[in-house]
């Protein structure tokens, strides 16, 4: 993959082969002189605190390493990514950020986005189902997340959980938060689920994929069914999706664990511009979320399926969403494939109270159930998520 000095952190992402992250690890070493610390050993922690002392960290669970590494370096994994042995792939690490979201100014008893997908008359709760959310983090001192089983985990170095910036709130509030509220419409799907919030975006609203990672490790080790991540960052037709979050996505589905990410916001409709869907949901196995409006229109800004890299996988409400707000505030409505996303992910944790089902088996049902639309299956996929 190509990246520019904008895009790129200027570190980067080693795949190793599956099972071999101890022998990965050591001939990484051996290749470049880099030596690792292992996040088996510091659970939890952020990657810039276990880079201090060290030239790169392994992501254990997941069989990644992110690494500082000079010219010869980068050549030496570059060669040995093309060769037989336990680096499987070498890349640059991205930056990404919260998906851009558009404020606006209610619904009635509920937000028109849980009638939509049909939450408002759904019996299951999502209790007992751990949802992780990686974002911004979460406004712990919101009122309507009281009483709630929430985890929280920061992998933003120097920063808590605290929500500084909104993003994370407004999403977990869509996916997690209450169904009934006295200050305004019901607004959350999954409203007895267990939230862990994982704050891998800044109070900036960007991030690195090391970050994501270390979440993505942390939701697994923690029993997450579902993953929702209203992130990522632009692609370019025909750029190749990153072999090192394909493979986590598989080792995350082995799990158990279904990963659901935002298509992006890039496209400009109106003026003829479909831009395609961004790193990472255009990993074949991540399932992509695309939005659309109250008249079961596409977003205009609503990424899609442009080439044979990518695809819009289901859709969901992102035009005008209300949902919680840090602060006094409370509450805000936004617009984004960022508020698609959350929809899809408190359905999923609905299905998964449900049914046994994990992974490939959740995806599917969330695919059948969903409600056909007259528009393109490359811009709404198999269609609008449904709740059960």
């Amino acid at each position: 993959m190509t990246t520019n000095e904008e895009s790129s952190t200027g570190r980067y992402l080693v795949l190793l082969e599956d099972n071999s992250t101890i022998i990965g690890t050591r001939e990484l070493t051996r290749l470049t002189g880099i030596r690792c610390a292992n996040t088996a050993d510091a659970a939890g922690a952020a990657p810039g605190e276990l880079f201090r002392g060290a030239g790169g960290i392994v992501l254990h669970q997941l069989g990644i390493a992110l690494v500082s590494a000079d010219a010869e370096q980068a050549a030496a994994l570059t060669n040995a990514a093309r060769e037989s042995g336990p680096i499987a792939a070498f890349e640059p690490e991205r930056r990404v950020f919260a998906i851009g979201a558009e404020p606006a100014v209610a619904d009635g008893e509920f937000t028109w986005g849980l009638q939509t997908v049909r939450a408002d008359r759904a019996q299951p709760t999502g209790k007992g189902v751990r949802v992780a959310v990686l974002d911004t983090g979460l406004d712990l001192k919101h009122p309507d997340f009281a009483g709630r089983d929430i985890v929280t985990g920061s992998f933003v170095e120097g920063q808590d959980v605290q929500d500084g910036h909104g993003h994370g709130t407004h999403v977990i509030g869509t996916s997690c938060g209450p169904r009934t509220s006295q200050a305004g419409p019901g607004y959350g799907i999954a409203s007895e689920a267990s939230i862990y919030a994982g704050k891998v975006l800044g109070d900036d609203g960007s991030g690195s994929d090391s970050g994501i990672l270390s979440g993505i490790e942390w939701a697994i080790s923690n029993g997450a069914a579902v993953v929702s991540m209203s992130l990522g960052a632009p692609t370019q037709p025909g750029e190749a999706f990153s072999a090192a979050f394909e493979r986590v996505a598989q080792r995350a589905m082995e799990r158990g664990t279904l990963i659901i990410a935002a298509a992006g916001n890039e496209s400009e409709r109106a003026a003829g511009k479909i831009a395609p869907v961004g790193h990472p949901a255009n990993c074949p196995s991540i399932l992509a979320v695309g939005a659309i409006d109250s008249q079961l229109q596409i977003a205009d800004f609503s990424s899609g399926t442009v080439d044979e890299i990518g695809q819009v996988d289901l859709v969901g409400p992102g035009v005008d969403v209300y949902s919680s707000w840090p602060g006094a505030e409370r509450y805000r409505k936004l617009s984004g494939t960022s508020m698609a996303t959350p929809h899809v992910a408190g359905v999923a944790a609905l299905y998964a109270q449900q049914h046994a089902e994990r992974a490939w088996g959740l995806w599917a049902r969330l695919s059948q159930t969903a409600r056909r639309l007259p528009l393109a299956s490359t811009d709404v996929g198999a269609g609008v998520v449904q709740a059960p």
